[in-house]
């Protein structure tokens, strides 16, 4: 283990204040020992230099997926009181709300003769791939009302059904989304790309529901062992990454202007309350709401081409949840005894509120939000719940996936796509991507066991497992 970390529980270890100089809360992240192999010193920095900025609460805190990124570390948490804290991109990252899906159906695996066709088809439905333009072609105005409106925009156009809103985070919709703070560039990146999956670890696949964890909490979420399901995972596509783009110009500057010093300029920041802070979080919003429109308008597709192959009505197929990995919320957390409001930033991790939470939809109340962890091609993914643990320990936050422990490049070097293509088929799972070097990228060697990391915040109890899902098709981006 590197120098200088505590251990204070069998999941738990702390980075103490004077880890890095300028610290104001200790940095806390949660793994196993068998996950210490995979943990990188670079990390654990960027974890620690959370911990200088403004405003911060408890601690800076990170997931058993934490690796490398962008100002915090990917699977990093950190809450800033509203009114003495800050917002910074480095804490949401490019791919603004970055998010997955999960979708039931009425079918089981001997449904499923036509695999290799559906799966065709689902390719045909869905563009993928760097670039991956729709046949969509939103107007100015469309988009202006879809960043403004989210999964309800896709809604109203009859992309789907008004019940889909109840089963998304934020039924959807982030209402503080300011769409004038959407630059002219990242609309026109915005309006070819509605609908698309996009490349990277972004996926649409049919899964099998192989072992309940939890009866009562899978029948609340109407899984069943056996069960075909479909899985979801984009973001916001190149609008979400030119928003980043666009405001950390900004806050590179506005962190001068409001003498906030920080040991790393990849952390970028403002006032929330400051004009420049208001305007990226309103643009952030914008961009997640783009987001959930997307993977409506996927789910869309997936229905159509389910119905017409399948023989089930659109209605037989529905939506779960839909939760975001990349995003800030202003929430109200108990801290100390006294509800605070604050600005959660989750960048690579899940919100995983427990029973009783108003956020959380009124059919799921006495169970908790449904949390779901995609795992990598060909890896179990898995369904928990959220939990009052999560809510006391981790602001309602908890894992997003397995965690890289190989760089896409480094992946290409070590890995033939072709090669796990074709061992992924001897398996039963047929995959499809534009060329094998997007399927080497996104190779199981190159994460972390997800059993492993779905099992540390299990038995920390900051979510409680409920099911688990196997690929039989997978479509990569």
């Amino acid at each position: 283990m590197i120098e200088g970390i505590t251990k204070i529980g069998e999941y738990e270890w702390e980075l103490p204040v004077g880890y890095v100089k300028g610290m104001l809360v200790p940095g806390r992240f949660f793994l196993s020992e068998k996950l210490t192999a995979t943990l990188e010193e670079g990390a654990l920095q960027q974890l620690a230099q959370v911990a200088t900025m403004p405003g911060i609460i408890n601690h800076s805190l990170a997931m058993p997926d934490i690796h490398w990124g962008y100002g915090f570390p990917i699977g990093g948490v950190a809450a800033f009181d509203y009114q003495t804290g800050v917002i910074s991109p480095g804490g949401v990252g490019f791919d603004i709300n970055c998010g997955v899906r999960l979708l039931t159906t009425p079918l089981t695996l001997k449904d499923l003769a036509q695999k290799k066709e559906i799966l065709d088809a689902l390719y045909d439905a869905v563009p993928v791939g760097v670039g991956a333009r729709s046949s969509l072609r939103l107007s100015d105005k469309q988009l202006e009302t879809m960043m403004a409106d989210g999964a309800g925009f896709a809604v109203a156009e009859g992309y789907g059904n008004a019940d889909d809103l109840l089963h998304c985070e934020e039924q959807g919709r982030m209402k503080e989304a300011e769409p004038s703070h959407v630059s002219r560039k990242a609309r026109s990146r915005g309006v070819p790309q509605s609908g698309t999956l996009g490349a990277g670890n972004h996926f649409l696949e049919i899964q099998t529901v192989d072992e309940i964890y939890d009866e009562s909490a899978a029948k609340a979420f109407g899984i069943e062992k056996g069960q075909i399901c479909m899985m979801v995972h984009c973001g916001s596509r190149g609008l979400g990454h030119q928003v980043c783009t666009d405001h950390l110009q900004v806050l590179e500057q506005a962190t001068s202007k409001y003498h906030i010093h920080l040991p790393d300029k990849q952390l970028a920041c403002a006032p929330l309350t400051s004009p420049e802070g208001k305007a990226y979080f309103g643009g952030m919003a914008a961009a997640a709401n783009y987001a959930w429109a997307n993977r409506q308008i996927i789910t869309h597709q997936i229905r159509k081409v389910l119905t017409r192959m399948c023989g089930i009505s659109y209605d037989d197929i529905r939506l779960v949840y839909d939760v975001a990995h990349n995003v800030a919320k202003i929430e109200d957390h108990d801290i100390n005894g006294k509800n605070t409001r604050v600005c959660v930033h989750r960048k690579g991790a899940t919100r995983a509120f427990g029973p009783g939470c108003p956020d959380v939809p009124l059919d799921y109340a006495s169970t908790g939000q449904p949390v779901i962890i995609p795992g990598s091609m060909g890896s179990s993914s898995y369904l928990l719940k959220g939990t009052d643990v999560a809510m006391n320990r981790t602001f309602g936050s908890t894992c997003h996936g397995a965690g890289r422990v190989l760089s896409r490049s480094q992946a290409k070097k070590k890995i033939q796509g072709k090669t796990i293509r074709e061992t992924l088929g001897k398996a039963g799972i047929m995959v499809k991507a534009p060329h094998d070097s997007a399927i080497a990228e996104e190779a199981p060697d190159a994460y972390k066991s997800s059993l492993e990391v779905v099992s540390v915040v299990h038995n920390l109890g900051i979510s409680r497992l409920v099911a688990r899902l196997e690929p039989v098709g997978v479509i990569k981006g």
